[in-house]
């Protein structure tokens, strides 16, 4: 167990949160969430130790072992593989090390036989001598094969890396598990998997992510950084989501008998109640929900960006068609004889477990990146803005703030300052924020500029590269709606598995190979599909 007593933290500047008391206890995920600049990853540091609160203090209960997911992907360039996640803990991994020490010494005296044999019992304990065994087996089910283990972390890619270190964190396990941003870089299978080991994972699990199907599927509890304040809730992220707008609801509406407000809220807790699964964490979540009283639930401070694509014209008969295309990149094949076609009106998902295959086809077809061979072929009726994964390019100029940026891609009916403050307000730049530089605003601020500027294009054809990129989970659901609503076709990639989800009907996955397979379904189908090739797999692999 976790807790946090009379906890206040505050920077020069501004203060984050006070009077802050939580328990965090085993069989719980917490998901931690807020506004962008709310302090979540401040809490996780202060839960981890690596930073000092200005007041109060965290304690954990004796004998427990911390674990947490290291962001510094190059931390451990020199080491294998395998010895990066054994790593994971610490002290077993100090005891290895010490035993290797001692034994290969060539002057092994008394004094070095009874610490080794303290040492051997204190691994014995830690079940030590299935540490490799277990890595290895962890490894195998993150996607890192036994080819991989024995290698250098330099000698992976960044996906790859990404995977190693989830591992380092699950290692051992540990009795407190902290994961911030833990499906960044993950593909769709291993953050599935990651779910499932999470959903029945028996220690306590917190957790700060971009991600809502991840916070769906895996959170027993909610703790919402907002007022100043950091408070639990219990259930996933739906349930907080509207809870806190049925809560908003309730207070508006004073003429409301109290009786009538129960009932509503019961029938909103059994919703969420019926829709609970097996997993460990789920039933836990059902059993807490059953518990709910009127004042549990608070409406919430978040604001959401308005986001609408409205296309200027109709898209014709043809969209696109990639046809024999092909790409190597530093003498590596990426995208090889790729064919495939878009009709009007479909919105397509790009996939694959290498994320440079989805970004370097999208920067083909956006016309971004030329193709060593092969063509790509828009139909005549279309417009298309492109929303690129790197956007740092278009925020260079140090003469410029928003409102100026935002006019060079204003039509010219649209390009007066009344127009362009409104439409900068309804995606949350109010009164002087539209004078910010662009050289200084953050990677959220960034996207929704971009994505004011593909409103203002009224095009028909969007194409986004990952772009939930940098955004708060507000300004990721208005993005999820907008597109939903979207009447003209787009083309996209994205981790979050929500957002495939409601918006592509259509999957396209660039294999290994940098070959395309066409799917003609859903994405849930796409992935129950997939699910059943892996299982096949793993039958012919015993």
């Amino acid at each position: 167990m976790i807790t946090v007593t009379d906890m206040s933290m505050q920077f020069s500047d501004r203060k984050l949160y006070e009077d802050v008391n939580l328990k965090f206890t085993p069989g719980n995920c917490y998901g931690i969430i807020g506004a962008n600049g709310a302090g979540k990853s401040t809490f996780l540091k202060i839960l981890e130790g690596k930073l000092q609160p200005t007041k109060g203090h965290v304690s954990i209960s004796p004998n427990e072992r911390m674990s947490s997911l290291n962001q510094d992907h190059y931390a451990f360039e020199t080491e294998t593989v395998l010895d990066t996640v054994i790593m994971g803990h610490k002290r077993l991994y100090e005891i290895m090390q010490e035993k290797n020490a001692l034994y290969a010494k060539e002057d092994f005296t008394d004094a070095d036989g009874i610490k080794a044999a303290e040492l051997e019992g204190e691994f014995a304990e830690m079940d030590g001598w299935n540490a490799e065994s277990d890595a290895a087996q962890l490894l195998q089910q993150l996607g890192i094969d036994e080819t991989m283990q024995t290698q250098k972390m330099s000698e992976l890619t960044e996906n790859q890396k990404v995977k190693v270190l989830l591992g380092q964190a699950l290692f051992g396990d540990p009795d407190i598990l902290v994961l911030d941003e833990p499906t960044n870089g993950l593909d769709a299978q291993t953050i599935s998997w990651l779910e499932d080991f999470l959903g029945n994972f028996r220690n306590t699990v917190i957790v700060v992510s971009h991600d809502r199907h991840f916070l769906n599927a895996v959170c027993t509890m909610m703790c919402d950084v907002d007022f100043g304040k950091i408070q639990l809730y219990v259930g996933n992220y739906d349930f907080w989501m509207e809870s806190s707008q049925l809560a908003a609801k309730l207070k508006e509406n004073a003429n409301a008998k109290k009786e009538e407000k129960i009932k509503e809220l019961q029938e909103f807790v059994a919703r969420f109640s019926a829709n609970a699964s097996k997993s460990k964490q789920a039933t836990s979540r059902k059993k807490q929900l059953e518990k709910i009283t009127l004042d549990d639930i608070q409406p919430s401070t978040r604001k959401y960006p308005f986001i609408s694509f409205t296309p200027e014209r109709e898209l014709g008969n043809d969209l696109l068609r990639v046809d024999k295309l092909s790409k190597a990149i530093d003498g590596v094949q990426i995208l090889d004889n790729v064919t495939f076609t878009v009709k009007p009106g479909e919105k397509a998902a790009l996939l694959s477990r290498n994320d440079l295959a989805t970004t370097t086809l999208l920067q083909i077809i956006a016309g971004e990146l030329e193709p060593d061979s092969g063509t790509v072929t828009w139909g005549q009726t279309t417009t298309r803005s492109y929303l690129p994964k790197d956007i740092n390019a278009y925020f260079t100029d140090e003469n410029l703030d928003i409102l100026e940026w935002l006019r060079q891609f204003a039509p010219k009916e649209e390009s007066d300052n009344t127009f362009l403050r409104g439409f900068l307000g309804k995606m949350l730049f109010s009164g002087e924020d539209v004078n910010k530089p662009i050289t200084k605003l953050s990677g959220g601020e960034k996207v929704r500029c971009m994505l004011s500027k593909m409103m203002l294009s009224k095009a028909n054809v969007l194409l986004l590269d990952d772009p939930t990129n940098h955004l708060d989970l507000e300004s990721i659901t208005s993005l999820n709606d907008g597109l939903i609503n979207f009447s003209g076709s787009l083309i996209l990639t994205s981790h979050d598995r929500q957002f495939i989800q409601t918006i592509a009907d259509h999957i396209i996955e660039v294999s290994s190979n940098g070959v395309v397979d066409r799917a003609e379904t859903s994405y849930d189908e796409f992935m129950d599909h997939a699910d059943i090739q892996q299982k096949v797999a793993a039958l012919y692999e015993d």
